[in-house]
């Protein structure tokens, strides 16, 4: 095939980091990003439309996937299913897009596996558990229950920090995303 080959950017961190907030300034300043679009089972909300924010399919429908594994990783969320699928990306990327997945530690590994140098990670990690701690508690969203399950996710997923293509210290955020651009710039730079 001739053409450009895209990218799958794909961004992780633990819950509280600032990743949606990084991921929002990064997809205003780099609108020739495109966002993974998942699939799902859950209703559609009002103003929604299938293929924009979600592909939204039958549970029967996903359920079929699941077995002709067409999902990089998939999940049941408050009872509603939700996929990553590997053609919705091998077809961005053939294509010359860089696309971007906001997805977990494992997803992350599953797409890292089945793209190889065509996925590039990047690890978004609180300068310590202990700020992390504050901005958890900062929030004031969830109880103290959920928030101690919160940092021990982050500290089980803070020891792959390394594991990843590249690392972001959220310590500040002007500073996190000075560095995300520069990663980013660096993953399409060439490319674009």
């Amino acid at each position: 095939m001739g053409g450009k080959s895209g990218i799958v950017i794909v961004v992780v961190a633990p819950s509280g980091t600032g990743k949606t907030t990084l991921i929002n300034r990064l997809k205003a300043e780099f609108p020739q990003i495109k966002e993974s679009i998942s699939y799902t089972t859950r209703y559609k909300r009002s103003g929604e439309v299938s293929g924009e924010q979600y592909f939204f399919i039958s549970k029967e429908e996903f359920e079929n996937k699941i077995r002709n594994d067409d999902f990089l990783e998939w999940a049941i969320v408050h009872e509603n299913y939700y996929g990553t699928s590997k053609q919705f990306l091998f077809d961005q990327i053939q294509n010359g897009n860089f696309v971007l997945c906001d997805i977990d530690v494992q997803g992350a590994d599953n797409v890292k596996k089945y793209f190889k140098d065509q996925a590039q990670v990047i690890f978004i990690s609180p300068p310590s558990l202990e700020v992390l701690r504050q901005r958890l508690e900062g929030r004031k969203t969830e109880s103290q229950d959920i928030i101690e399950i919160r940092l021990r996710n982050a500290k089980k997923e803070i020891q792959r920090k390394d594991d990843y293509d590249y690392l972001v210290v959220n310590d500040d955020l002007d500073q996190a995303f000075y560095k995300l651009k520069e990663v980013i710039h660096k993953i399409i730079g060439d490319k674009n």
